[in-house]
């Protein structure tokens, strides 16, 4: 007997690395030859196969085989499209999310119990780096402009360079901030807040490349999104923003969690509407 349970779990060992190797293989082939888009990146940034493997952090056969058409680990591509100054879609046009899942967790990059415990370097970190577009959503997000005190001249000057930003407010005035309101018990400041943002925003108004809008529809989420960064918070019930549970999600393919997300902000922005600058100086 003892020899018999003995090949078995020597027959059992086989059939678990035979799996591996085939999944292994199947990742293989699945990369169309070698990655000419990979190598031409490297060749526009006059950059060695050395080179490269150093800031990446590997070693430079990972770096030839990925040139050979090996695709790389969600971590490293990024780090890569970082270092060679492309999209993840330039380098691996060929990346989808695939049926199991597995792409669609690894776009949540840090996930935090309360927005507050989120650093203020991430914050800053996205609005620095960011470079053509910004959406924001939510009720009145008045944290941002408050801890960035520079914000609309950050984003000002970035819009120079051609950045695009699009803010979706809700209307201090419409029965959803009501609501919102009272179901935080926030004793009626939830209008005078949102006035409050559009004060900090007001510099923007009249800057090219910058949208501000109403919403009056109810959120279950507030959205800030940095190029293909985002910062999520899921609303829980009768709790306050800072509250809130905050993911960082990068988006890595067409049909993940932050395209689900950034297509929700879409839907909201085409039924908001423009904020007139008057509407910005009115007293809170």
């Amino acid at each position: 007997m003892r020899g018999h349970r003995n090949r078995r779990c020597s027959t059992f060992r086989t059939v678990r690395h035979t799996s591996k190797t085939s999944l292994r293989w199947r990742v293989t082939v699945g990369a169309s030859g070698m990655n000419d888009r990979l190598r031409a990146a490297m060749s526009a940034q006059g950059t060695q196969i050395e080179t490269l493997a150093r800031q990446v952090g590997v070693n430079p056969k990972t770096i030839q085989r990925w040139l050979g058409g090996r695709l790389p680990h969600p971590r490293h591509r990024w780090k890569l499209c970082e270092i060679l100054g492309q999209s993840e879609q330039e380098l691996w046009p060929e990346v989808t999310i695939g049926a199991s899942g597995a792409q669609h967790t690894s776009e949540i990059v840090a996930a935090y119990a309360h927005r507050a415990d989120a650093p203020s370097q991430l914050w800053s970190g996205m609005l620095d780096r960011v470079r053509t577009n910004i959406d924001l959503l939510g009720y009145a997000m008045l944290f941002f402009p408050e801890q960035h005190p520079r914000l609309a001249e950050i984003i000002g000057d970035k819009c120079a360079d051609g950045l695009r930003v699009r803010i979706a407010l809700a209307d201090p005035d419409g029965t959803e901030v009501q609501a919102r309101d009272a179901l935080e018990g926030l004793g009626g400041t939830l209008p005078g807040r949102i006035r409050s943002s559009l004060s900090h925003l007001e510099p923007l108004f009249s800057r090219m490349g910058v949208e501000i809008r109403f919403h009056t529809v109810p959120l279950y989420n507030a959205i800030y999104r940095f190029d293909d960064q985002m910062l999520v918070t899921p609303y829980l019930y009768k709790l306050h923003g800072y509250q809130h549970p905050l993911l960082q999600l990068k988006r890595l393919g067409p049909a993940g969690i932050f395209e689900s997300y950034a297509q929700q902000f879409e839907a909201i922005w085409a039924e908001s509407r423009p904020v007139a600058l008057d509407h910005a100086a009115s007293p809170a």
